[in-house]
């Protein structure tokens, strides 16, 4: 199980780089001005491909950590709150590519500050699962 552990962590960090940095680049792309193609063609191209590379990871995070949950036979509501935390993740990760498509599409309509907000969602939600993970308070 402690492979398993390991390779959660692992998985869990990945997906975080990704979520913390896709909502970066929708902040640049926001910032593109209009006449600035090569720009707003290289971001999308780095959005996309990070999009892409971070959705396994995400799934196979959520697997490891069922994997641990039902291996290790967990309770408590703790753990009830940090599987919702990890919900919420998952929504945030789909609108991720909901907001990705925009941007191809040409149809983006919020500014760079609201991405820049956006951006910290997966950061809160992070501090609260440790929390939850280390502590267990309830």
């Amino acid at each position: 199980m402690l492979v398993v552990k390991t390779l959660h962590i692992w998985m869990v960090i990945s997906w975080f780089a990704g979520l913390f940095y896709l909502p970066r680049i929708f902040v640049n792309l926001a910032m593109v001005p209009s006449d600035s193609v090569a720009e707003r063609d290289r971001l999308l191209l780095m959005a996309g491909k990070l999009y892409r590379f971070m959705t396994p990871l995400g799934v196979l995070a959520v697997l490891t950590g069922l994997w641990l949950w039902f291996g290790y036979g967990f309770g408590g509501g703790w753990l009830h709150a940090k599987t919702s935390l990890v919900a919420v993740l998952a929504l945030y990760h789909w609108h991720c590519g909901r907001v990705l498509k925009q941007f191809q599409g040409g149809g983006n309509k919020k500014t760079h500050i609201w991405y820049r907000f956006y951006n910290e969602l997966p950061v809160i939600v992070l501090l609260i699962v440790l929390f939850l993970v280390v502590l267990k308070p309830f």
